[in-house]
């Protein structure tokens, strides 16, 4: 598969049923230290690498002595607490051969949800990635209810492939793929290696047992609900194998595997996102200086601000406007209303001094701004 040798950043989901040596409920070093391995060969090569683990409730069971026992929320809230630093002791070991740094990132739903949230989630891992460390993504499982529990790592992957404005994620899972039918019961069960499109018909072959691929609470429906969701943020999705030494290794050397591919690049999607699924909460007008620089694809800085309209909070979509009421520009504020008209037609010098904190020299940064017809 060219596109994971390819891709730019990659998300690769990892199960409790490839974390854990089931002879010994412990983590399985083996299979991670390969895994370490193949990522630091695509780190050698330029790509940037996050993981989203399961594993904390299964290793903290142990450490519990609740192994034998169904798990109440609680329970299992107490596990994860107790396995989290197990989990990440891990990784970190697993790394450590290749001089590569680990780093705990704990999301619920709301963290990739609510936009104040997902900006700050956002800006973590892309300091994290753009310094060289692998970000290890689990749900917070210690604080979470089952109202904003993803539920599944599958999609809790493809938010974070979202999020990060990923190329690729990479589904591990206990089958090799997507098959027209259940290969251990259908002999003339085609296996299925690239998929254009997430049409019903796709959608069906997810029923009998491709709907038990994968482990704990995902099966091969959620991993195509995670391929969706990844395709609409134009990020493809890689469904292979993962209980074999160095799975991301094997694929790259003709392993089979499933890729789902996207109809637009990352970068175009969320700017679609932006420009045609936000309801703007607020707006501001600019001057004649800053709409040229919008145009050549620069960021709103405070300083070109001349009025602000709304009642915004930070990560609301807002409207932006030239001095004749035309519509610009969409995008998402990095601050709310209040701060925003405190610091409009000041330099990005100015904000700290003026706000006693800064978000950053941008009002609305490039990379989440999309240019209107106006």
């Amino acid at each position: 598969m060219t596109d994971l040798a390819s891709a730019r950043r990659i998300v690769v989901k990892v199960g409790s049923a490839l974390l854990i040596d089931p002879r010994t409920a412990d983590a399985d070093r083996a299979w991670l230290a390969s895994l370490a391995a193949d990522a630091a060969r695509m780190k050698a090569r330029g790509q940037q690498l996050l993981i989203v683990s399961s594993g904390a409730v299964a290793l903290g069971r142990k450490r519990l002595g609740l192994m034998a026992k169904k798990l109440d929320l609680p329970q299992k809230q107490a596990a994860a607490a107790a396995g989290q630093s197990l989990l990440m002791h891990a990784w970190e070991e697993a790394f450590a051969p290749h001089a590569m740094t680990a780093a705990q990132v704990l999301l619920t739903r709301d963290d990739t949800e609510t936009r104040r949230r997902w900006l700050n989630a956002r800006a973590t891992t892309e300091t994290l990635l753009g310094l060289g460390v692998v970000p290890i993504v689990n749900e917070n499982d210690t604080v979470v209810t089952e109202e904003i529990r993803y539920g599944d790592n599958d999609r809790l992957a493809a938010r974070v492939a979202q999020m990060i404005g990923a190329d690729l994620l990479v589904l591990l899972s206990d089958v090799d793929g997507l098959y027209t039918g259940d290969p251990r019961r259908d002999p003339g069960a085609r296996h299925i290696p690239v998929v254009r499109e997430l049409t019903p018909e796709i959608d069906a072959m997810a029923g009998g047992a491709n709907a038990a691929a994968g482990v704990g609470t995902g099966g091969m429906a959620t991993k195509l609900m995670a391929a969706r969701i990844a395709a609409a943020a134009g990020c493809a999705t890689l469904i292979t194998i993962g209980g074999r030494p160095a799975p991301l290794g094997a694929v790259e050397a003709g392993a089979k595997a499933t890729l789902f591919e996207p109809h637009v690049s990352p970068a175009a999607a969320y700017k679609a996102w932006i420009a045609g699924s936000l309801a703007p909460q607020g707006s501001v007008t600019v001057d004649a200086g800053a709409a040229a620089a919008l145009r050549q694809g620069k960021s709103l800085l405070p300083a070109g601000v001349c009025q602000v309209e709304g009642r915004f909070e930070k990560g609301d979509a807002i409207l932006i406007q030239a001095e004749d009421g035309r519509e610009i520009a969409r995008g998402l504020s990095r601050y709310d209303a209040a701060d925003a008209d405190r610091i409009k037609g000041l330099k990005s010098a100015a904000i700290e001094a003026v706000l006693g904190y800064t978000e950053g020299p941008t009002l609305i940064h490039a990379d989440d701004l999309a240019l209107g017809r106006g």
